[in-house]
């Protein structure tokens, strides 16, 4: 049975991760206001409304759009016993099905939870489910050079490095150069292709 964003969150150990949706928008203000300097160095520089529970209404409800529509898949993550209050994002982005089968991982946690295997069994749960219920055959995910947690977190995960992007995208006032990785399903069933 597939997931569907009004169905049970995926669960782990520690974590539930609901899919996103915009009753979740002013925890995902008060998750991004409380990490705002931890982040600056990794995503674009936001804009004058991305502090206001205005913006993450409609930013969540377009997340919901692209899962009904098959094109993306976000998942706020919170702790089993804090959930109400979201502690990290992952999602799957720019879905393509036909022969490409592909996905792009994308994730963030919160500063003080870092460090403790979370962003990990988040992902093993994302993973799990872009690769048996999606049926994806490929998930890419790309990382600044620098960022050591990020390149050792996809090598845990099973990701191969396949190359490097100069100026790759412009955060944070500058281009960023990235590592490109990517992790294939081992048990593609490409009889199953959707279209």
């Amino acid at each position: 049975m597939k997931l569907t964003r009004g169905q049970t969150p995926l669960s782990t150990g520690r974590l539930r991760l609901m899919p996103s949706d915009s009753g979740w928008a002013a925890a995902m203000l008060d998750y991004q206001r409380r990490n705002r300097a931890h982040f600056t160095e990794w995503d674009p520089a936001p804009g004058d409304l991305f502090f206001t529970e205005h913006y993450w209404n409609a930013r969540l409800h377009q997340r919901s759009r692209e899962w009904d529509d098959g094109r993306g898949m976000s998942f706020l993550l919170t702790m089993a016993d804090e959930p109400d209050t979201v502690i990290g994002v992952a999602s799957l982005s720019n879905i393509v099905r036909g022969v490409f089968q592909s996905a792009y991982l994308g994730y963030s946690i919160d500063e003080r939870h870092e460090g403790r295997g979370l962003m990990r069994e988040a992902l093993e749960a994302v993973l799990d489910f872009a690769f048996r219920e999606q049926n994806l055959h490929r998930v890419q995910a790309n990382y600044q050079p620098h960022n050591v947690r990020s390149a050792g977190l996809l090598k845990r995960l099973g990701f191969h490095v396949e190359g490097y992007a100069v100026d790759y995208l412009y955060l944070n006032g500058a281009w960023r150069d990235h590592v490109l990785t990517a992790r294939l399903n081992p048990e593609f069933a490409g009889a199953r292709l959707m279209t």
